[in-house]
């Protein structure tokens, strides 16, 4: 089997540097793929910009969550997330005009089981592919900040390099990222790491170490739920 690297940036309509860093991670560097947050004060720009970029596929980035992660919805009540979801879902549609291509979460909240059976029965009603519980495999390593300090060399081009080569196996994987620019008006506690992964991306070396390792960059076009599209079968 052939090796398949969906590199997904998250976070996309947080802000206009965020925005602008997204874009830039496709046009010059290895991003194939980026989530939406469609209650956030860049959505409407981050669509508009999409328009530049049509092979860049675009996921729904489910938010219920605060920077902080403190939750914005009560979690206990079913009725009242699913709504959740569905408002979502319904803004991107009307913000790009087609459903996302891939389901996912802020803070990877899908993970919570209150919530999991919600996106489980949203990806299996839209027949997209939900993170973590589909053929892609999902590797998140490529992140600079634990414990509340930052750790810049995590998201290094030596290091990204090495994930290529050791984390990229046959079959499917998504390596999520969080690439943009720092705004003085959008307050997060990942950013100065975000304008750092934003230089690895682009940096000309990963994409000669994508070539020596025989890697092929897709997007989540190129994915079906619950099948593998008959090109790649």
């Amino acid at each position: 089997m052939t090796k398949y690297c969906i590199v997904n940036g998250d976070d996309f309509g947080a802000s206009h540097g965020i925005n602008r860093g997204i874009l830039e991670a496709h046009q010059k560097g290895i991003l194939t793929s980026t989530s939406l947050m469609v209650n956030m004060p860049g959505a409407e720009e981050a669509a508009s910009l999409s328009r530049e970029a049509p092979l860049m596929s675009i996921g729904l980035h489910i938010t219920l969550t605060n920077e902080e992660g403190v939750p914005l919805i009560n979690f206990d009540s079913f009725r009242m997330c699913r709504a959740e979801l569905d408002r979502q879902w319904a803004r991107f549609i009307d913000l790009l005009e087609r459903p996302p291509t891939h389901l996912d979460a802020h803070h990877n909240i899908h993970r919570d089981m209150r919530l999991y059976p919600l996106f489980a029965e949203m990806a299996e009603e839209k027949k997209i592919p939900l993170r973590e519980h589909s053929q892609v495999r999902y590797f998140s390593e490529f992140y600079g900040q634990w414990d509340g300090e930052m750790h810049l060399e995590q998201i290094s081009v030596e290091n990204l390099c090495r994930m290529l080569q050791t984390e990229i196996n046959e079959g499917f994987t998504e390596l999520s990222c969080h690439p943009g620019y720092v705004d003085p008006d959008y307050v997060t506690s990942y950013s100065l790491e975000r304008e750092t992964e934003l230089q690895t991306i682009c940096n000309p070396f990963i994409k000669q170490k994508i070539n020596e390792l025989d890697i092929k960059l897709i997007s989540y076009h190129k994915i079906s739920m619950p099948l593998i599209c008959e090109e790649f079968i």
